[in-house]
């Protein structure tokens, strides 16, 4: 464990060794966290207020003073100040000329302003150098060490000297600088922290329209239906049995819509015949979700076992046993052993163990952790072909789960066949369009393709410089690092 930079006081310096000083621009929260961090890594810090004599709960060790007269004690001036108040800049104009500010700023939405913030300070003070850095580090991080929480730190301006003094002070402090280029990338940046979930919103709203589908679908078929037909009251299925239906359905689908894509991607492929035209960009950003995809998968199955467990303590299902045993026992009858109903059930439950003992395992080398550890081959031969294999076991155990009632009549109510057999349109379609693509006719051309072979040059003339990311590796894998 790290032993510099996270101890709760400053760290002592040997008088022959000279501190350096940084001045910070604001006492708020994270100005305070930073001036902390910074002294406890051996600078020495001089805070800059508009009410020295105001300020208070400042880390031990620290100066403050005013703007002017703390911008003239450090070359080097962090700046904590929200947007709205960077008009007294423009009076420090001389003091701050050849100094560098690194702006920390955030903004309260995305876009707010034509203009980053480091751009703005950088028009306000033409003769510093500004640095936008340290916005996506928050203050808890800074105090907390950054042990449990992201080390990177965004660094983007203009002057190359004026960066790197900035990522070797990023250094000191226990986080990882990466260099973002000019100024320019200061508006993404600042953007970045108040992102919710980019890569995730696809996945949650398509679930979310799963969900909601399948609810509606299952109580006209289970509640509605028998209302209407036999004036039965089945409201009591909304609580177990219609999700215990919907989440395996989503989970399904959900697995399947992870393996779709690359299947596209490699009809494209094969239609184009080259890897270096640009896929459209539904599809890219649909490659680019595949993880996302496949970990709210997994969550809809978690919730499908859980549910599972707990249907012999429901009453309705203790109520029919109790039920079927008595009438059995006054009619002295019992139903007959029957073999293949119990290779059916049986089979049943052994396929949905597997599948969701692979699909674990997939989630598992999703995993930045496990995913580092293994090599890429051994990487893809999880992520791709036990892929394949987890959607192959759940899709059986589905038609399992329809037994011989898969297509009967008494499956249909109001012309409407069950839940689970319109969750497998999307899995059987991929199964079979991934079982014609897998034969060697097509395989070997696929993989010639993707080797750089082209089957018609004007595609690399004309479209060779717009290569896409995801074309060059379109194998289904759906923990693939973004």
């Amino acid at each position: 464990m790290e032993n510099s930079c996270t101890n709760a006081f400053p760290l002592t310096m040997n008088s022959s060794q000279k501190q350096e000083t940084v001045c910070i621009f604001g006492t708020g929260d994270f100005g305070r966290s930073l001036g902390l961090k910074m002294l406890q890594c051996g600078y020495a810090v001089v805070f800059g207020s508009r009410n020295p004599q105001m300020s208070s709960l400042l880390p031990s060790g620290a100066e403050v003073l005013s703007y002017s007269e703390a911008a003239q004690k450090s070359d080097i001036i962090f700046v904590a100040i929200h947007r709205d108040h960077y008009n007294f800049f423009i009076d420090l104009t001389e003091v701050l000329k050849g100094k560098i500010l690194v702006d920390v700023s955030n903004n309260l939405k995305i876009n707010q302003y034509p203009e980053s913030n480091a751009e703005h300070l950088a028009q306000l003070v033409p003769g510093a150098h500004v640095v936008k850095a340290f916005n996506t580090v928050s203050a808890w991080a800074l105090q907390s060490g950054a042990l449990d929480a992201s080390r990177q730190v965004f660094v983007c301006g203009n002057d190359t000297k004026a960066k790197h003094r900035v990522m070797d002070i990023v250094l000191t402090l226990g986080l990882t600088p990466l260099d973002q280029g000019s100024l320019l990338a200061a508006k993404e940046i600042e953007n970045y922290p108040l992102q919710l979930f980019p890569m995730w919103r696809f996945p949650f709203c398509l679930s979310a329209a799963l969900c909601i589908f399948f609810f509606f679908y299952c109580v006209i078929r289970d509640i509605i239906y028998p209302y209407v037909s036999k004036k039965q009251d089945n409201t009591f299925r909304l609580a177990i049995s219609i999700p215990n239906r919907v989440f395996p359905i989503t989970a399904l689908v959900l697995l399947a819509l992870v393996y779709l894509p690359g299947v596209i991607a490699a009809i494209l492929q094969l239609y184009r015949g080259t890897k270096y035209h640009r896929f459209p960009g539904w599809l890219d950003h649909w490659m680019l979700c595949r993880k996302q995809l496949g970990l709210v998968a997994l969550g809809f199955a978690f919730l499908h076992v859980i549910y599972t467990l707990l249907i012999p303590i429901r009453y309705y299902v203790r109520w029919r046993i109790r039920n079927t045993t008595a009438t059995q026992v006054i009619s002295r009858k019992d139903d007959p052993f029957s073999t293949s109903s119990a290779w059916l059930y049986d089979s049943y439950m052994s396929l949905g163990v597997l599948g969701f003992f692979l699909f674990l395992l997939l989630g598992i080398t999703s995993l930045p952790s496990v995913s580092n550890m293994v090599n890429w081959r051994e990487f893809r031969f999880v992520q791709s072909k036990l892929g394949f294999l987890t959607l192959i076991l759940c899709t059986a155990h589905t038609v399992a789960y329809g037994g011989k009632k898969f297509l009967g009549p008494s499956a249909l109510r109001w012309y409407l066949p069950s839940a689970y057999i319109l969750a497998l349109i999307i899995p059987c379609t991929v199964l079979v369009i991934k079982l014609i693509l897998v034969m060697p006719c097509i395989d070997n051309a696929l993989t010639r393709i993707r080797q750089g072979w082209e089957r018609n040059s004007k595609y690399s003339k004309s479209l060779s410089f717009g290569k896409s990311n995801v074309s060059s590796n379109v194998e289904c894998t759906w923990a693939s690092e973004i």
